[in-house]
């Protein structure tokens, strides 16, 4: 083996090193991006969420978040849980389209929350909760974009919605995928036992039959009853009449 061999295989564990570290620095801010906490929610219902921001960078700490809520599905409800050490500024604007909530309207709704004042260090992470609701009927998702700020004044715009095909995006906004509610079991279950019972009521007659059938027996019976106690009296008054008219005709 000549000698510019040797030191091509001598680097070879070198560049390898070098394009795994290229692999993971290209892959990591796919890992790192700004996300919504669970990821899903059920339609119509009103949910508690947080977007989970981490901070991906060595040498600058994350000091504001800025979250903007979709446009095209207003919520009606939405309240910030305090996070220590952090401020929170909660920005209202008119809507387009009133929407009804509770039977009331509402022709203005929180479009972007916005959180500074804190310091997510280097290699940690912080969470931003929120109250929502009611999420919309009408959708299977929602995005929310976000923008995260540096101390170094780096900004990183967390705003690509998803691909149709699925196909990943360099800075995805965190996404809430919305689920049909669930049923209810105990309802369910009352549900199919109201059914079962009204099958039988109709295959027997009905409630309302069986009630009249019992009725009219009972009204049978009584006056059966009464029947016989007239009987008896009416013969009892007949021998007593037959014995005195007897003692009569031998006196």
């Amino acid at each position: 083996m000549n000698a510019s061999r040797a030191r091509f295989v001598r680097r070879l564990p070198l560049l390898g090193g070098a394009a795994a570290g290229t692999v993971l620095l290209l892959a990591a801010p796919a890992f790192a991006h700004v996300s919504v906490q669970p990821g899903e929610a059920e339609k119509g219902g009103y949910s508690t969420i947080a977007f989970k921001v981490p901070n991906e960078r060595d040498k600058a700490s994350t000091v504001k978040l800025e979250v903007t809520l979709p446009a095209d599905h207003p919520l009606a409800s939405v309240m910030p849980q305090p996070v220590p050490g952090w401020d929170v500024d909660v920005t209202k604007s008119q809507l387009d389209k009133p929407i009804e909530s509770h039977g009331n309207k509402i022709d203005e709704a929180v479009t972007k929350v916005t959180w500074s004042g804190g310091k997510i260090e280097p290699g940690t992470f912080q969470q931003f909760p929120l109250s929502v609701g009611a999420l919309p009927e009408d959708a299977d998702q929602l995005v929310f974009k976000a923008v995260q700020t540096y101390d170094n004044d780096e900004v990183v715009r967390w705003i690509e919605e998803p691909k149709a095909d699925g196909g990943e995006v360099e800075s995805p906004a965190p996404v809430l995928r919305l689920t049909e509610p669930e049923e209810d079991d105990g309802a369910a279950a009352s549900a199919d036992a109201a059914n079962t019972g009204d099958a039988e009521d109709e295959a027997a007659g009905g409630p309302e039959s069986d009630g009249q059938e019992t009725a009219a027996a009972d009204s049978g019976d009584t006056t059966a009853r009464a029947l016989g106690i007239v009987g008896i009296v009416a013969g009892v008054a007949g021998v007593a009449f037959g014995v005195l008219a007897g003692r009569r005709r031998t006196t």
